[in-house]
């Protein structure tokens, strides 16, 4: 599928440089503690205060707006029906590349929404557990597919996703090791009862493999609203080689590691290394299957080379 440019059609969102953005901030002034901020980011992606404060607290007031609103409809069409309608959950989905930053936005968002005057609890779901096991992929010679569309178990994550929409109180999830790059067999996720949920992966506003069979529902059916996480192809390209070498240098040292066998790269193997798989699997992936979503979501976030926000779309309603 070819990526659908803004040119295609008429702007359906509104823009916002980083200067006006921040300036919605309103009146959610919390400090967090260099600790906090730490446990927040992932490998090579710079995180600060003042990235939470400029962009992710305005984020907050926005989603704290869809909140309200969608519980005041609840109220209402309990009037209307004269039930009782449970309290379900508000779902967010984010999306976007291998290495653009999506866990640290997923972090990041459950942190500054929990702060919210209402202290909500909020949940977070990365899509990788529902990556289908090694030994599944292996049988069904996708393994170097891990990641696209046909390597997850659309069905379950479906399943997760209308249990949560149908008012179960308690649902055990799939857990994905990056150690091991697999699912772990006897380790589950518990989600109770969540005021807020947040769904996180490459794939969650795709469409294609995500129908059941004989259906058409799409994980995004479930989100009340999506977010892409969005940046230049080339800086996501540095993203991904940068911190491949930093995990040779850590992570891929230990031998337990699934990757362990590129330990020993020499620097400059390693960045061939980086490059064969970002342009054998990552840019496919994304050129086919992940950019395409973008203009799916209620809200991009552009990022800067340096990993930092700096353009904020927001549809128009």
């Amino acid at each position: 599928m070819t990526p659908i440019s803004e040119q295609t059609f008429s702007n359906p969102y509104q823009t916002f440089e980083r200067e006006e953005w921040k300036s919605l901030n309103g009146h959610f002034n919390h400090t967090l503690i260099a600790r906090d901020i730490d446990q927040l980011h992932a490998l090579n992606e710079p995180l600060n205060m003042q990235e939470i404060e400029e962009v992710y607290f305005p984020l907050a007031h926005l989603l704290e707006l869809h909140i309200n609103s969608y519980a005041t409809l609840r109220d209402n069409n309990n009037s209307f029906f004269q039930r009782t309608q449970q309290k379900l959950p508000f779902v967010i989905g984010i999306a976007g590349s291998v290495a653009v930053g999506k866990s640290t936005t997923a972090r990041v968002l459950k942190k500054v929404l929990s702060l919210l005057p209402s202290k909500p609890k909020v949940e977070l779901v990365t899509t990788d557990g529902f990556l289908y096991p090694n030994k599944v992929l292996i049988e069904r010679n996708i393994l170097n597919r891990k990641g696209f569309p046909e390597s997850y178990d659309a069905k379950s994550l479906l399943n997760f996703l209308s249990s949560m929409k149908s008012g179960k109180k308690s649902v055990a999830v799939p857990v994905y090791s990056h150690m091991e790059y697999d699912i772990l067999e006897y380790e589950k996720q518990k989600i109770q009862n969540p005021d807020i949920l947040i769904v996180e992966g490459i794939n969650v506003l795709q469409v294609n493999s995500q129908r059941t069979q004989g259906s058409g529902v799409f994980v995004s059916d479930f989100f009340d609203y999506a977010i892409y996480v969005d940046a230049a192809e080339k800086d996501i390209v540095n993203w991904y080689i940068n911190r491949f070498e930093s995990l040779r240098a850590t992570a891929f040292q230990d031998p337990t590691s699934y990757f362990h066998k590129y330990a020993n790269l020499s620097q400059e193997e390693s960045v061939q290394m980086a490059n064969q798989i970002w342009n054998e699997i990552n840019r496919p992936n994304l050129q086919d299957n992940i950019l395409p979503t973008k203009y799916r979501a209620d809200l991009i976030l552009e990022k800067g080379s340096q990993h930092f926000v700096k353009t904020i779309k927001v549809r128009k309603i």
